[in-house]
Parts: structure tokens; C-alpha cells; sequence
């Protein structure tokens, strides 16, 4: 009796203790599922945020397709874990825009947004075009040609926002006759563009551009510093001839 009374509590033992593993195998397969699922979900909210960012960059359809086609991935992945209706209709929509090209993909010249907030939104934006592209390009997402493309588009973009800033600033700089700011702001956009390896017809084009308004800028403190010299030697013998003239009988 007591023997069959061991057994039953050694069996329930190993059953409590089997259960227990069960039920903490599910938890973590749960705990997963959620981790994953909240991944994906980040994925998606941060290239739509790009893709709505993008109205306003001038990108490729090629690119605009990328950032679809990452969304409908990360939704595919979010169905394997989570099948919803929801979920469903967002890839079917998710699947027609990548199978009808990209919906919204600007192809408009580059404009530099009218103030500081938002050219800092701007410039924000591109870098983080440039940090998806890259990070699709390493899972095998993007060929190799297609990174290296837009690669280069977009790191010219960037060079071209940094480049108008300072521009824009540097001529407001000059127009109120603040030459040695004008001339700090030019400086640094003439640097970026010389440090380009492959320059284009916009870096040929601002760089001359750089180099007549840096030029006129020597030409202007030449004048103001000769001025100033003219002034002080004016002043130097004006004392001079004070100092020896002939004394005034009172």
C-alpha cells in the first residue's frame, strides 16, 4: 500500500513537473510571438513614416518600392504570427501598390524647404532613407545594383540639402555685409562639394558660383581694410599735425 502510495506521488510529481514545462514552453513561444509581432509593427510604422515623408523628396519609383515592399513583409511576417482580416486586406492593399508601382514616388526636383525645422526634417528623412536601403540591401532584399544606385542618388541628395543650407545662409550673411560669416558659410559648402569623387552638373555649377561670391568677398575686405588703412592714417596725421602746429598766442 504504501509502495503504490510513493509511486502515485513520484508520478504526480513528474506530471506537476511536466506540465510546469509545458506550460512555460508555451509562455515563452507566446513571449516571442509577441516580441516579433511588436518588431514587425515597428518596422511598419517607421517606413510609412519615410514613405510619407518622401512626398517631398524627390526619390525613384525603384526606391518608392523598396519601402513598399519592406511593409509587406514585415505585415507577411505579422500573418504567420497573428492572422487577422485586418491583416489580410493590409497586405492585399500592400500587394497592389507594390505590383502597380509605387504610389506617390516624387520625381520632382529638389527644393530646399523654406526653414531650419523643417530642413532638419528633411536631411533626418534622407538619412533614414539611406539606412533602410542598407539595411534591405543586407538581407538580400535590394540586388547589388539597385543599392549602389540609390545609394549614390541619395547621398547626393544629402551633399545637395547640406550644400543649399549653407548657401542660403551665406548669402544672407552677405546681403547684410556680415563678410567673414558669408565667407565661413561658403567656405564649407565649397569644401563638401570638392570632396565629392564623381562631380556633377549641379556640383560644377554651385562651385563656380562658390568661387565668384568668395571672390568677390576677398575683393570687399580688400577695399574695407584699405579704407580702414586710409582712415587711420588720416587720423595718425591729423594728431601729427595737431601736436606740431604752431602754438596759438592767447
Amino acid at each position: 500500500m504504501y509502495v503504490i502510495i510513493i509511486i502515485l506521488i513520484v508520478v504526480l510529481l513528474i506530471a506537476a513537473i511536466f506540465i510546469n514545462a509545458v506550460q512555460q514552453h508555451r509562455a515563452k513561444i507566446e513571449s516571442e510571438r509577441r516580441a516579433e509581432v511588436s518588431k514587425q509593427k515597428a518596422i511598419i510604422d517607421e517606413t510609412e513614416n519615410v514613405i510619407m515623408a518622401c512626398v517631398n523628396i524627390p526619390t525613384s519609383p525603384r526606391l518608392m518600392e523598396v519601402l513598399h515592399n519592406r511593409v509587406l513583409n514585415a505585415l507577411k511576417v505579422i500573418n504567420e504570427h497573428n492572422s487577422t482580416p485586418e491583416i489580410k486586406q493590409r497586405i492585399n492593399d500592400a500587394e497592389q501598390r507594390t505590383s502597380s508601382g509605387s504610389d506617390g514616388a516624387a520625381t520632382s526636383d529638389f527644393v530646399l524647404p523654406d526653414n531650419d525645422k523643417l530642413i532638419i526634417q528633411y536631411i533626418q528623412a534622407v538619412k533614414k532613407l539611406r539606412i533602410l536601403l542598407r539595411s534591405e540591401h543586407s538581407k538580400g532584399k535590394v540586388d547589388s545594383k539597385t543599392f549602389i544606385d540609390e545609394e549614390k542618388q541619395l547621398e547626393r541628395l544629402q551633399i545637395k540639402v547640406n550644400v543649399e543650407t549653407l548657401i542660403k545662409r551665406g548669402r544672407a550673411a552677405h546681403q547684410t555685409n556680415m563678410l567673414g560669416s558669408a565667407r565661413q558659410y561658403y567656405e564649407k559648402a565649397k569644401a563638401a562639394l570638392e570632396n565629392q569623387n564623381q562631380k556633377d552638373e549641379y556640383a560644377h555649377s554651385r562651385l563656380a558660383n562658390l568661387t565668384e561670391w568668395l571672390n568677390e568677398i576677398q575683393s570687399n575686405l580688400k577695399s574695407v581694410n584699405a579704407q580702414d588703412r586710409a582712415k587711420r592714417q588720416e587720423e595718425e596725421r591729423d594728431e601729427l599735425d595737431e601736436l606740431f602746429a604752431p602754438k596759438k598766442k592767447w
